[in-house]
Formats: structure tokens, sequence, C-alpha cells
């Protein structure tokens, strides 16, 4: 990847529902800006919003007022720790996940505004091929794409790579495998997305590593904190941090 100017912005995507991109989303936002990086995480699933849930937020304002209402995103911000931001949406709104061209132009231009004062930028976006998921991932530079050993987990992934290959011409992909038993079956697993993406769409995507089953993630998911911040040391912990050097580290160019 080419060493670039202005901030990083990464989307975090899923061919399917439930297997954790929303946390581990959250949890790389924590482990950059505990590095000392400006980092904005943006609540990507306009009509049913989930980082605001993660961390245990009381939201009084969301994106969907500055497509509604016009106002600032700046005003939307919330500043959860030091360097580490969140831009968050609604929940229970369906139409927001059908934005008209003139409404997508005017959250284009907003986001520009307020995301240049970030190292990274996260786009935590809906699972699925949605319009919303689709025109985030036209938007980012790179494409973070989560999926577990659940054989359904892996055919929607790969559905959702081949939409963007084939429709946008993306093929920056970086994958995550959640949900594993061990770091051998998450390094398995990729071996054979690796093999399915080059033999049929040709491209090279990137292993930035496996997070285990670990009970630390669930208890943080129900105390609503971050597992980085409640359990760091933990299985999960040590494997977040992991994938968090592999990410600076291919997005530098190191």
């Amino acid at each position: 990847m080419a060493l670039q100017s202005g901030p990083h912005i990464i989307s975090f995507s899923s061919g399917k529902g439930g297997v954790g991109k929303t946390t581990v989303a959250v949890n790389i936002a924590v482990c950059l800006s505990r590095e000392g990086k400006r980092v904005l995480l943006i609540d990507g699933d306009l009509g049913l919003a989930n980082v605001d849930v993660v961390l245990g937020l009381d939201v009084r304002h969301t994106i969907r007022e500055t497509v509604e209402d016009g106002r600032d995103l700046r005003d939307t911000l919330v500043e959860i720790s030091p360097g580490f931001f969140v831009l968050p949406a609604s929940s229970g709104v369906p139409e927001m996940t059908r934005l008209s061209r003139e409404d997508q132009e005017l959250l284009l231009k907003a986001l520009e505004g307020v995301t240049g004062n970030f190292d990274y930028v996260l786009v935590d976006t809906a699972a699925g091929i949605g319009e919303s998921v689709l025109w985030f991932n036209n938007w980012v530079n790179s494409h973070c794409i989560i999926f577990s050993p659940d054989p359904t987990s892996m055919t929607d992934a790969y559905a959702l790579m081949k939409v963007l290959t084939t429709r946008y011409d993306k093929k920056n992909f970086l994958l995550i495998v959640n949900q594993v038993q061990s770091g051998k079956e998450g390094k398995a697993i990729f071996s054979n997305m690796e093999r399915v993406l080059a033999q049929f769409l040709d491209i090279k995507p990137e292993f930035l590593g496996a997070i285990p089953r670990d009970n630390a993630v669930v208890r943080a998911i129900r105390s609503q904190k971050p597992f980085l911040q409640t359990e760091p040391d933990s299985r999960a912990g040590r494997a977040l941090k992991r994938i968090c050097i592999s990410l600076t580290e291919g997005l530098n160019g190191s």
C-alpha cells in the first residue's frame, strides 16, 4: 500500500451480521488512539446504529441531523478518550439506509469537512451488500472485511468482495477472521479464502490476523466497554494488538 497524505480511511464490513464487526472496529480505534493517533470512528450503519451501544454512549445528536437539517458534523462528534472520537448514527430509521444521490453528496461533503483532522478514519458499515455499505466502501481507501469460521459468513464475505471488485474495481482488502478456536484455524481459513479470491477475482488480500473466541469479549460487550480496556491481556486483547500493528505497518508501507 502506498504512503499517502491525509487520513487513512478504512471501512469495516462483513457479508453477514453477528461476526463481531462493530466490536472489532471499536477496539481497533481504541488501540490506535492509545498509540497517540487521532482516530474517528464513524457509525456507518445509518439505520441500525451499534457503536453507541457497544460503548455505552448516551447519544444526543447523530448523522441523521446533518442529512435532514444540515447540522454541522463537528457538533455531533463525541470524544470517548483522548484522540478517540465517534460520529454516531441513528437507530430504527430505515430511510437513512436509502439516501438519495443528493443526500449522499451532502453527507460526503460534510464528512470530508471533519476527517482531515484525524490520522485514521474508521467506518463501521452495516452488514451485507446494501446501498449504504457499497456507498461507504466506494468512499474509503481500504476495506477491512471481517468474517468467522461459519461457512455462511465466509460465503457472504466473498460475495461482498466480489461486488466491490466487479462493480467498483476495489482490490485493497484486509481480512480478519474472528471467533476462531486457534491461530492455526484462523490461518487455514484465510488461506482458503485467499485461494478462492485469487482464482475467481484475481485479487490478493492481506491477512491482518485472527481473533479467538474469548469470554473476555463477552464480558466486555455486556459491560458496554471495549475489551481492550477491560481485559487488555486476554487472548482476544493480545490478538487485537497484533492486528493493530499489522494494520498500521501495512497502511504506512512498513
